[in-house]
């Protein structure tokens, strides 16, 4: 509980704020003190100043006393000259006085040179009188004179002796003054110093609470947070660790690259909550399937990787890949539900594989493909598997440059209306041109594109392009209004609205001549997300299609409530509906459920006249296909628009 309160953030804050105050408390009472100090040196020697010129006057008013006495006693004129200088020599302090003096010297001056200035009259009279050789009026004044010297002697004495006393009263209260900021100053000190302790053990507490983060930070940027498990970055260090060992023992070292054959589905379908407990599930066999020396590493989403250093053997690492394999293959029960995930496991050796850690990870990674591609369930890492792996991950590589640099080349494949064959719009189909491999179609690059996130910037990509296309065509007297594919992640993007609606308005396009097909997988792998931005696109006015229904998961719930215009029917239904009776139900039970949503029908894959014509007998909008035309390129695609008339065309006839 202590140890709790001396790391919080509050007690430090608190602290840090004492100590501030109590600091500058502190400074603030050796500043007054100083200050304090200064002041009364300089009233000291204000009131040092004021008794020297008092102190003068009185030793003026003794010369000139102890001068009349010479004089009357010698009776000669001689002596009634140092009178004469004498007399009137304090008048310069008593003038400075009243100029400079406290209020009380100021009225004591005044007076005390009153008196002053009567005795020096006196004593100037009396030796004028002496000198004019009238010694008995000399006499008389000096008579008077030593009875005002009487008088001023005692105001004199006044005076000095409350100067003394102001002296003596003011110096008392300066030293109880300074007595209580010494006081001040040492409670201050005391206090601070508490505070600096206690600022001592809050930096301490909070030293042990930042290496506990450091630790637990340093601990989550090495593992995995879902699983606990090692994540790429640990099993990396780890990889390279163990090839430096394996290099000075010269023993082999494993790695294998397992991917849950079933877990999309099973997250898709059952949640990520779901989802989630399943992958720990599946961490805590993987764990328990392999030695304690081995590491067990989750690398993202469904894939995970076994380090197994020292395994001499790939016969060896093919054991423990059985062992692994078995475990996975066993039905996983989470809240009374079984389901079975299964695992494909690519596995590659050191150094009979590889040369590095870099280069053995992507050998079970092509390995872990090839277990998947054949349902091998385990394969080990050959030479030839290179040539689909590395091209592959050529595509991947080279994808964003085409994009950045425009290798990405649009077709467009019309659409006509089925009863009567008017043309109304044009599918928009990409294109790789690549450099070296020649034009790669949809199916070479689009699932990498899924796989690596570039799928967002490539549907912008085909938005910009087809847009411009758009504008083109209209600028030309054609309207042709367009259908562009959308990605799982367009549709999970809450800013793609945003984007679509600012590219619309960019070429100067109304909405409705867009229309964004999506597939039903898009649509269930996250509903909510993706029925938020549908709403919007519908909001924005652009049409919504979903493509190939039918072929994916059963989304009739989802098709209810999702704001979609279009259902388009997969050419695998549609080429196959007079020769097979299953493909023929199947359209008419999709078209009958169309309609009854209030939705347009577009079936794909119409390659000739009577699959056009049993279409029309169904009932079905919109065909596209062979029949129409293959995808074009735009200049080829204005051309056959040009030749078809686009707003008077007839329906082929059986």
């Amino acid at each position: 509980m202590l140890s709790n309160w001396i790391e919080a953030r509050t007690t430090a804050r608190t602290t840090v704020i004492s100590l501030t105050i109590g600091l500058a408390a502190l400074a603030g009472l050796a500043l007054w003190t100083s200050l304090s100090m200064q002041r009364a040196a300089i009233h000291l020697h204000e009131l040092n100043e004021i008794s020297d010129r008092w102190g003068r006057v009185v030793q003026n008013v003794d010369v000139a006393d102890h001068a009349l006495v010479d004089y009357l006693r010698s009776g000669t004129p001689v002596m009634g000259q140092p009178v004469a200088n004498a007399a009137g020599a304090a008048g310069e302090s008593l003038r400075w006085l009243r100029e400079h003096g406290a209020n009380a010297d100021v009225r004591a001056a005044v007076i005390v040179g009153d008196l002053y200035g009567d005795y020096t009259t006196l004593l100037r009279e009396t030796v004028a009188a002496g000198d004019s050789g009238d010694g008995t009026a000399a006499r008389q004044k000096a008579d008077q004179a030593e009875l005002t010297l009487v008088s001023l002697r005692k105001q004199l004495s006044t005076v000095v002796q409350l100067k003394r006393l102001e002296t003596t009263d003011y110096l008392r209260a300066a030293e109880r003054q300074n007595g209580r900021l010494r006081l001040a100053a040492v409670v201050a000190f005391v206090i601070d110093l508490g505070l600096v302790a206690l600022c001592g053990v809050v930096l301490l507490g909070h030293r042990r609470k930042i290496l506990r983060q450091a630790a637990k930070s340093e601990h989550e940027a090495m593992h995995d947070a879902l699983t606990g498990l090692a994540n790429r970055t640990l099993l990396t260090q780890r990889t390279g660790q163990a090839i430096e060992r394996s290099n000075r023992s010269g023993e082999p070292l494993g790695l294998f690259l397992i991917d849950l054959n079933r877990f999309k589905p099973i997250n898709d379908t059952l949640g990520h909550a779901f989802g989630d407990r399943l992958l720990q599930h599946v961490a805590n066999r993987l764990t328990g399937a392999v030695r304690d020396v081995d590491t067990v590493a989750r690398l993202g989403g469904d894939e995970f990787a076994v380090l197994l250093p020292s395994v001499r053997t790939a016969a060896n690492a093919l054991i423990v890949a059985d062992r692994v394999h078995r475990a996975l293959e066993e039905a996983v029960d989470i809240d009374g539900l079984s389901v079975d995930v299964g695992c494909s496991i690519g596995v590659a050796m050191y150094p009979t594989d590889s040369s590095d850690a870099h280069e053995l990870l992507k050998h079970a990674d092509i390995a872990m493909y090839a277990a998947k591609r054949a349902r091998l369930g385990t394969s080990v890492y050959e030479p030839g598997l290179d040539q689909h792996g590395e091209a592959q991950l050529t595509v991947i590589s080279d994808l964003r440059r085409a994009i950045d640099h425009g290798e990405l080349v649009l077709h467009y494949q019309p659409k006509a209306d089925l009863r009567s064959g008017t043309v109304c719009g044009a599918e928009v189909l990409c294109r790789w041109q690549h450099p070296r491999l020649g034009l790669l179609g949809p199916d070479r690059f689009i699932p990498a594109a899924e796989e690596t996130g570039l799928i967002e910037p490539l549907t912008r990509y085909v938005l910009d392009h087809a847009l411009a296309q758009c504008r083109e065509w209209h600028a030309g007297g054609r309207d042709v209004p367009i259908s562009v594919n959308v990605g799982a992640q367009c549709l999970h993007d809450p800013t793609f609205p945003d984007q679509v609606s600012r590219l619309l308005k960019e070429h100067d396009r109304p909405a409705e001549a867009l229309t964004l097909e999506i597939t039903e997988s898009a649509i269930i792998a996250d509903p909510h997300r993706a029925g938020d931005v549908l709403e919007r696109l519908r909001e924005l006015g652009v049409r919504l299609s979903i493509d190939d229904f039918g072929t994916g998961y059963s989304s009739i719930a989802y098709l209810r409530t999702m704001p979609v215009h279009e259902m388009k029917i997969d050419r695998s239904f549609t080429t196959n509906m007079r020769s097979d009776s299953s493909s023929a139900a199947i359209t008419r039970s999709l078209l009958g459920l169309a309609h009854n949503l209030e939705l347009e029908v577009v079936a794909e894959g119409v390659e000739d006249e009577e699959t056009w014509s049993a279409l029309a007998a169904l009932g079905c909008d919109i065909v596209q296909g062979y029949c129409l035309s293959k995808p074009l390129p735009a200049d080829e695609f204005a051309v056959w628009l040009r030749d078809r008339r686009l707003d008077e065309l007839t329906a082929p006839t059986p």
